[in-house]
């Protein structure tokens, strides 16, 4: 089976943001990273692209290697004509719970671009509030759109760095292995070396996990 070229992969997600952008003028692409770990910041990207300069291979980040999103991370900042990244802390996240925490990132996100959309794609099924221009959610945005592809490579390579120093502050409890997802591991090292100021308590009482005295 013939493996697909970077051009390849990406082609069909700047087919379809062309096709947006032929009705609706510039378009930024909105997605998330870190909704589901125990512990660290949920990460916000927006991005608009240059149509004129693409950047090949932008695919949903989840389907990519760690080498091609740190790759691509790079290109996509070099490339776009405007992005922009926010992190959305625990405590936020305590306070206002997941889903409305990543919705105000988002909106956040999209107010700091340099350029202002007309139109936002957000990834997922699920708009923010409040924003100034129209909005519209894409399920499976990531695989489907360049712009919300690109975004999800902002998010996620911002977060995975975010988390990499948090494990060199932290070693004990090896957030380089897990990112501060709800592995086995992680819930043994919670109990071991107790909670942190990086911990979201919300998720961990939610789950019925709240180590006593930690």
């Amino acid at each position: 089976m013939k493996r697909l070229t970077d051009e390849e992969v990406s082609r069909p997600l700047y087919e379809y943001d062309a096709a947006v952008r032929a009705e609706n003028g510039c378009f930024a692409g909105v997605d998330e990273a870190g909704r589901g770990p125990l512990c660290g910041p949920v990460c916000v990207a927006a991005c608009i692209l240059d149509p004129e300069n693409p950047v090949w291979g932008i695919n949903d980040s989840k389907k990519l290697s760690e080498k091609k999103r740190e790759r691509l991370f790079e290109e996509i900042k070099a490339k776009a004509l405007a992005y922009s990244i926010v992190f959305v802390g625990p405590e936020i996240i305590d306070r206002d719970n997941i889903l409305n925490a990543t919705m105000g990132g988002m909106r956040q996100a999209v107010e700091q671009l340099e350029i202002t959309p007309h139109l936002v794609l957000v990834d997922g099924n699920r708009c923010p509030a409040e924003l100034a221009m129209p909005a519209r959610p894409v399920v499976k945005g990531d695989a489907t759109s360049a712009s919300i592809g690109a975004a999800s490579i902002l998010a996620k390579v911002s977060r995975d760095r975010y988390m990499m120093e948090l494990d060199r502050q932290y070693p004990q409890y090896q957030l380089a292995k897990h990112k501060g997802y709800p592995t086995k591991l992680h819930y043994e090292l919670i109990a071991q070396y107790g909670i942190q100021p990086f911990y979201r308590r919300s998720f961990l009482k939610k789950q019925g996990y709240w180590p006593e005295g930690k």
